[in-house]
């Protein structure tokens, strides 16, 4: 079939709508489709006649594209991948479009188990869940540091990833602390580059090295000691499946779309947005190797779940799902 995946992500972006289409494309070409990637906001993705299959990443940013699509061919399959923001923010704050994208889909894909219980449950029967993939790292990629305890924030720097979160909890620890955070990603915004330059000037704890390719972050997993995910609302990110598969030892905010991949029994969540909370955290995982063993060994088991077979069958799934609406 000739399938059109559309993102709000323009071309050459490392946001990571972008990234998942780009190695959603690489699957579906591999199960025989041809396949195209278009922005959301180009006529392409309005005009797409020619397409048997659209995909469509972000149901509110993408909303005009799915409406101009279901209302051209309301019979083709129309598959709408449910982002973190449309899950917890615009599903609420902009219902009519973010409603509708969901209504027009045939099938609805999730990133995390727990997306069912956080949508309307009319929705509930066309819901595919399809984990992010990752791949282990190479073994080549040297350990972390003896002499620092290193903590990983890997994102873009934007109000939903709480992104300063490590830094704020690292800023009063002990003298004797070995932690030291490095955050890498691209400021959102001005006022993000703003406060992230400032703490870095401010806090020697912390490290901010800005956006860098991504054979960069994963070298950087294999150097680290664990990575903080402080995100106050996440669709299922792939940074964690990432880490998962690196046997990176994660700590994360108590929120559903980590609890949605790690697990309601995982051991190392904490309260969204509490400093507090996430330095005690953090100086366990200095002070007792047993805890940071026990965290990462959970996530070393997770990582079967996360293999690119295993997100390739559930995408495949979610084709079938739409074309035997």
């Amino acid at each position: 079939m000739k399938i059109m995946l559309i993102t709000p992500a323009p071309p050459r972006s490392k946001a990571g709508n972008r990234a998942t289409a780009t190695r959603w494309a690489g699957f579906l070409r591999a199960l025989g489709h041809t396949t195209d990637i278009v922005t959301s906001d180009s006529h392409r993705a309005k005009s797409a006649f020619s397409a048997d299959v659209i995909i469509a990443l972000h149901a509110w940013r993408s909303a005009d594209a799915i409406a101009a699509a279901a209302e051209q061919r309301p019979d083709r399959p129309l598959i709408v991948a449910l982002t973190g923001t449309d899950i917890y923010r615009f599903q609420h704050s902009h219902p009519q479009a973010t409603l509708a994208s969901m209504a027009y889909a045939h099938a609805l894909i999730g990133l995390h188990d727990r997306v069912g219980a956080d949508i309307p449950a009319r929705f509930a029967g066309k819901l595919v869940v399809v984990r992010q993939s990752a791949i282990p790292l190479p073994e080549s990629y040297s350990g972390p540091p003896r002499r620092q305890l290193r903590v990983l924030v890997a994102g873009h720097l934007r109000d939903e990833k709480d992104s300063l979160r490590a830094a704020l909890a690292a800023r009063d620890l002990p003298a004797a602390s070995r932690i030291h955070v490095v955050n890498v990603g691209r400021a959102h915004n001005e006022q993000w580059a703003v406060a992230a330059r400032a703490e870095n000037d401010a806090n020697p704890r912390f490290e901010w090295r800005g956006e860098i390719a991504h054979w960069r972050v994963r070298q950087l997993m294999a150097a680290s000691h664990v990575m903080v995910m402080s995100s106050v609302m996440e669709g299922g990110a792939n940074v964690v499946s990432e880490a998962c598969a690196a046997g990176l030892a994660v700590i994360a905010s108590d929120i559903p779309g980590n609890r949605g991949l790690l697990g309601d029994d995982y051991p190392g969540y904490y309260p969204a947005a509490n400093t507090q909370a996430l330095q005690a955290l953090l100086e366990r995982v200095e002070h007792e190797p047993t805890f940071l063993e026990a965290l990462r060994a959970h996530c070393t088991a997770l990582a079967p779940e996360f293999t690119p077979a295993t997100e390739r069958d559930a995408l495949a799934h979610s084709l079938a799902v739409a074309t035997n609406h």
